[in-house]
């Protein structure tokens, strides 16, 4: 498969880029089926929208500071403007938010969550059990806005793989070869489209790797743990015991990453320091053990008139 997706969808002069639009779909989902849960657990439309505008807070400030401190901090500890401004200023080019990450973003809900949970006077176990089932689903089309932007894609791949994918505007590839040189086109996206429709640049297009989507492969786990986590909520009477969909969340949303880690390609970060694991497996197995025992430990928590 080759992947060269336009960058987003333009109504009058205007780009609404995929990536943001994935975010937009993400965080409308999960309104709407907190929304259900809320109505099934009699709470009021304030306590809802509290809870939309901190997990959106929670959400882009931790993963942005989570990519800075966990995966950069050699760049941005020069560059302290840049943490949470959308442009360079020497020279000033607008960059946007470049760089989020995920176990950042865990970092920020579960504080916020916290924090929340003490103003609506309910168990901190109680509002995760339950705000996990939108965050899982917002992360299939985080994954999604990715596999969009080409990022976070993995190892090169043999070309008889069925699931392969040459991504066309890939990073790596385009560090060693001059794009705009090699095409002569007035933009990247023209020469882009030259690459992957010119015949004159078969053997450049040729050259560019097939790779692993990995986007695809996490965002295809998330949606059998969302599955799985609906099923808990909705069906059985796991709501009931403190942490249990929690627990299960923690053990195999983190799994899923673990294992995907294996066939993606660095995300850079301290892993060159401990060498072993990359930086997201690192990251994701203090998830994994406080998952297994939020889990095991749930029968002990059962829920009373809280």
């Amino acid at each position: 498969m080759i992947w060269n997706p336009s960058e987003g969808i333009t109504i009058a002069g205007f780009t609404l880029r995929f990536y943001s639009l994935m975010f937009v779909i993400a965080f409308a989902l999960g309104y709407y089926i907190m929304k259900k849960v809320y109505e099934r657990e009699n709470r009021s439309q304030d306590e809802l929208d509290k809870l939309f505008f901190y997990t959106f807070i929670a959400t882009l400030l931790g993963a942005r500071l989570g990519h800075v401190f966990f995966y950069d901090w050699d760049y941005y500890q020069n560059h302290l403007s840049e943490i949470l401004l959308p442009f360079r200023l020497n020279p000033f080019e607008f960059t946007g938010f470049a760089g989020l990450a995920s176990h950042g973003a865990a970092v920020g809900i579960l504080l916020a969550m916290f924090y929340y949970s003490r103003m609506i006077k309910k168990p901190f176990l109680w509002i995760l059990d339950r705000v996990v089932l939108s965050i899982t689903i917002g992360g299939v089309f985080v994954r999604f806005g990715n596999f969009f932007n080409s990022e976070i894609y993995g190892h090169i791949a043999d070309k008889s793989m069925p699931f392969g994918v040459k991504f066309i505007r890939e990073d790596e590839f385009w560090q060693s070869n001059n794009l705009m040189g090699i095409t002569q086109a007035a933009s990247k996206n023209e020469a882009y489209k030259l690459i992957e429709t010119d015949p004159r640049f078969s053997t450049i297009l040729e050259a560019i790797p097939f790779r692993h989507p990995t986007q695809l492969y996490e965002a295809f786990g998330y949606v059998i743990l969302f599955i799985v986590l609906m099923f808990m909520y909705w069906k059985t009477d796991a709501r009931n015991y403190l942490g249990k969909i929690f627990g299960v969340f923690l053990v195999f949303l983190w799994l899923i990453r673990f294992v995907v880690e294996y066939v993606k390609e660095s995300q850079g970060g301290f892993e060159s320091s401990l060498g072993l694991l990359s930086t997201g497996q690192w990251l994701s197995i203090p998830f994994i053990i406080a998952g297994i025992y939020i889990w095991a430990t749930a029968k002990n928590r059962p829920v009373t008139n809280i």
